[in-house]
């Protein structure tokens, strides 16, 4: 879920805990203090405060927190990737899915869903996240470059934006993208056509980001140089365009002034909410049973995976 933004990014871009230790860093930062918008809020992961099972948690539901607005992850037409996850989360229990559709992106499961105990279950939540209990991780991908191919991008590392002969970056907000493109020397100049992506509207008191499928447009019509975004964002989009474009993920992470990491590979887990000890065994043990499917169901989508024991750096 992506859970990531909000400052609270989601993880897809988001990631709950990095995206708050990025934008803090880089606030610290006095080289880098004016590169942070002045009208952006920054907010703190919503806590999970409900803790314990559910009426559901223990019956023969799988009730799953979902986003309406949450493409490629999760869609009100239940052809997100993460619903297909669902699905075979949910057969490999032994129990009927049954979601509660959240009409917001997904920073606002665990306040609306898990919290309010209508739902037990968030997909794609990252690994360790310390607000919740999570599973063991089902898969492992990172950050990513999208590129034309024929651009002849060879990039692997995030110090590669660098390239003079990269000007125009598309990227989600509040993404450790855009601490790479800070600590790039990219991010000023390309302020102008990232707000342009989100109509310019302000940042203040309001959750904004630049969608998806729109990075993959932006760099597909030649409008932007390269696409920096976690690759389940992207696959889906990038497989759509036959070979014109390609996504090579990013092999290391960033390495702060401050002497802080922002990594730039993750694991992907279930969450339950903290206290629901026994349904996320149950959650275990079906995603090892279920493992080669879901394995084949990510590589359909086109997201690139990692070894979950490796590491960067």
């Amino acid at each position: 879920m992506s859970t990531r933004r909000a400052l609270t990014l989601p993880r897809r871009t988001p990631h709950a805990a990095c995206v708050s230790a990025v934008l803090a860093a880089s606030l610290a930062t006095s080289s880098l203090a004016l590169a942070q918008p002045a009208d952006s809020v920054v907010t703190s992961p919503t806590p999970a405060t409900a803790s314990g099972p559910s009426e559901t948690s223990d019956s023969d539901i799988l009730k799953v927190c979902a986003s309406t607005k949450e493409a490629p992850y999760s869609t009100r037409d239940e052809d997100g990737f993460e619903n297909r996850l669902a699905e075979i989360l949910a057969e490999s229990m032994g129990r009927t899915l049954e979601y509660e559709w959240i009409s917001k992106p997904a920073i606002y499961l665990v306040r609306d869903g898990l919290n309010e105990k209508t739902c037990d279950v968030l997909m794609g939540t990252d690994a360790g996240d310390g607000r919740l209990l999570t599973s063991d991780p089902y898969y492992r991908t990172a950050y990513a470059f999208v590129s034309r191919s024929d651009q002849g991008f060879e990039g692997t590392r995030w110090q590669d934006v660098g390239s003079q002969e990269l000007g125009r970056f598309a990227t989600r907000l509040y993404s450790p993208a855009e601490t790479i493109l800070k600590y790039s020397g990219k991010y000023e100049d390309n302020l102008a056509y990232l707000y342009g992506l989100v109509d310019f509207k302000s940042r203040r008191n309001q959750f904004l980001d630049v969608p998806a499928d729109m990075i993959v447009r932006e760099v597909r019509g030649g409008e932007a140089d390269l696409g920096i975004a976690f690759a389940p964002d992207v696959a889906r989009y990038v497989k759509a365009s036959e070979g014109e474009l390609k996504l090579t993920l990013i092999e290391n992470d960033l390495e702060l002034q401050n002497g802080q990491t922002v990594e730039l590979q993750y694991a992907q887990s279930v969450a339950v909410r903290p206290g629901d000890d026994t349904l996320l065994a149950e959650i275990n043990e079906a995603l090892d049973k279920a493992s080669s499917k879901i394995t084949e169901l990510l590589v359909q989508e086109g997201v690139p995976l990692l070894p979950l024991e490796e590491t960067t750096n």
